[in-house]
């Protein structure tokens, strides 16, 4: 996979194509949004799209449910109901979504990264509902919940989420799939940021790539006991599995959700030959399907623990197909990561034993092991959690720089999503609304320009320019251009109020061109840490959470610019200063951009022929 870098039309098209050419592809990653949030979105929704449904409430058109009562024939030797059988229910949930919005068959592609919060148990109920987030060309992203009930004391529990892709796929012609129409905040905001995760996804082989090659990899295999050790080759599993008419759809292809309960039962195998006991499933990272497998063929699957930690391991899998008599050689058809734990009495996890990895091979997949694990954690830590429990200002290091990337814009998208914002004043057609949300208060200006969209985007999204009209940004540094779309810049602000010392930023600037119609082009500015721009007595350190510029064509040569920021406690009071209307340095900063807008329209003619 090639840096994606260039204009994301192009990427979105390049990937068309290697998913038509495929058949089935398949990828993701865990929901941005909080369960609180899903929850208040939801009630929201209620309260305002059931007059326009006559009463009976907002229903997305493609949302597809499933409730299943576990029986003891979907269970493990524990009564809880095995993860297998949970995929193929995810799968086939998200797959009649899917259907619904193409109007075609459509085959899994890609599942994101799945964490496991809570077993099922046998007698309890699993409520699992699946809908489209986003249309693109010919695949789309859809997102699933999975809850658990319990019957007799109507306890309700989250048991994961999920996003996978899948493609539509017709035999005589090429499928070209209408957009939705996002109705409720949060499907503003799962259709927004959708389009930030699809990048995210393309850049994933690179992200490991890139750690592997400039990061190394600490471990003490040299240094452990050899006897308290288990030899990796012990673990492996190899299994086959004849692909019969049940195992398939309507199109005589298999099941994605029938490889995937597949591959969770020979790594099971693998991490059970480790620990010597049943092992948990807590974490599945990206079942990635490379091509399709039909009735009729045999499919090996293969798995391995490619590393142990303290209280967890990895387990590889990968599945390739093959027809007796057919063919010589093997087809890859998928591959996965799962991450196992061995719970207690007490259901906590146990030490595990350390493993010996066979050199070469072995030694290539215990590190690459290691490299995963950290990816994990940035997933979780910067993708996953919820806005108001990260820190302001996040460590930047190359190996993180795709999912700070990924959280910078999708903050700021979730931020315009936001259904309730309040019209605060309005003078000479600029306008000021509010936002009061949870701990923040959030500021959006919005003004009218006679300048072509593009160039505004170009023009504001230097910021070593923003001096010339922002009084706020007294000097600028580019202290890192990361890539084509990311830089890191070192600011600063002179004091505010009765401030003495002026302030410095460290920030990450990223820009996103528009996907797909309607989209708008993006400037996303967040605070980030690095170790050599530290602290310094000079200055007092300030940070930004989420703040940015969203830029919408109106017509010929007008373009809708706005600015938001999610203002931080050390820019409060300048900022309720201006929202009461004591202060007009608000109006008078977007005048000024306007202005510069304005005068340097013309600098950029020749820049955006190539564009």
């Amino acid at each position: 996979m090639e840096r994606a870098t260039v204009d994301n039309r192009a990427v979105c098209e390049d990937e068309m194509r290697w998913c038509i050419q495929h058949s089935t592809w398949h990828m993701g990653f865990t929901s941005v949004f909080s369960s609180r949030l899903s929850r208040k979105s939801a009630s929201h929704a209620e309260k305002d799209d059931g007059a326009m449904a006559g009463g009976e409430g907002y229903r997305n058109p493609t949302e597809v449910q499933m409730s299943q009562l576990v029986l003891p024939c979907h269970t493990n030797q524990r009564g809880e109901l095995s993860v297998g059988q949970l995929l193929k229910w995810i799968d086939t949930t998200a797959c009649l979504s899917a259907e619904r919005h193409a109007g075609c068959p459509c085959v899994t592609a890609s599942m994101d990264d799945i964490y496991f919060e809570h077993t099922i148990s046998v007698g309890q109920v699993v409520n699992i509902k699946a809908k489209v987030n986003r249309a693109f060309n010919s695949s789309m992203e859809v997102g699933i919940q999975v809850a658990s009930e319990d019957l007799c004391s109507e306890k309700q529990w989250n048991v994961c989420k999920a996003l996978a892709t899948f493609v539509a796929h017709r035999e005589l012609s090429k499928v070209k799939l209408k957009q939705t129409t996002p109705q409720t905040e949060e499907e503003k905001t799962e259709h927004s940021v959708a389009a930030e995760r699809r990048r995210m996804r393309l850049l994933y082989a690179d992200t490991i790539k890139d750690l592997l090659a400039n990061c190394v990899i600490q471990d003490d295999l040299e240094s452990r006991d050899c006897s308290c050790m288990v030899p990796a080759e012990r673990t492996r599993v190899e299994s086959v599995e004849l692909v019969l008419p049940p195992h398939a759809n309507h199109q005589g292809n298999t099941f994605g959700g029938q490889i995937m309960a597949w591959m969770e039962n020979v790594a099971t195998i693998a991490a059970s030959r480790l620990c010597r006991a049943h092992p948990t499933l807590k974490t599945i990272e990206m079942f990635h399907f490379r091509g399709p497998s039909q009735v009729g063929d045999r499919l090996v699957l293969k798995a391995i623990v490619n590393n142990a930690f303290k209280h967890s391991m990895e387990v590889g899998v990968c599945v390739e197909a093959y027809r007796q008599g057919a063919e010589t050689q093997r087809r890859h058809i998928n591959s996965a990561f799962m991450t196992f734990v061995v719970l207690d009495a007490d259901d906590q996890p146990r030490t595990l034993p350390w493993i010996r990895p066979q050199p070469g091979d072995g030694e290539r997949r215990y590190r690459e092991a290691s490299a995963r694990k950290k990816i994990r954690l940035d997933r979780q830590y910067i993708v996953s959690c919820k806005q108001t429990e990260m820190p302001i200002s996040v460590p930047w290091d190359p190996s993180n720089q795709v999912y700070l990337s990924y959280n910078n814009v999708s903050s700021l998208k979730m931020l315009v999503t936001k259904d309730n914002w309040v019209l605060s004043s309005e003078i000479n057609q600029v306008r000021l609304y509010t936002l009061e949300d949870d701990k923040f208060l959030s500021f959006h200006m919005e003004m009218l320009v006679q300048v072509e969209t593009i160039q505004a985007f170009l023009l504001l999204s230097d910021l070593l320019r923003r001096p010339e009209w922002d009084k706020h940004y007294r000097s600028v540094e580019l202290v890192q251009q990361v890539d084509e779309d990311d830089a890191i810049y070192h600011v600063i602000s002179p004091a505010l109020g009765s401030d003495v010392k002026p302030q410095d930023f460290v920030i990450l600037a990223s820009r996103r061109k528009p996907c797909d119609n309607g989209d708008p082009y993006v400037i996303a500015l967040r605070s980030v840490t690095l170790p050599t721009h530290p602290e310094t007595p000079a200055y007092r350190r300030g940070e930004t959470l989420c703040s940015g510029f969203c830029f919408w064509r109106e017509g010929d040569q007008l373009t809708k610019v706005s600015y938001y920021n999610q203002a931080t406690p050390g820019f409060l009071n300048y900022v309720t200063t201006n929202v009461a209307g004591l202060s007009s340095e608000f109006y008078t900063t977007v005048k000024a951009c306007e202005q510069f807008l304005l005068d340097n329209r013309s600098d950029l003619a020749p820049s955006l022929q190539t564009l």
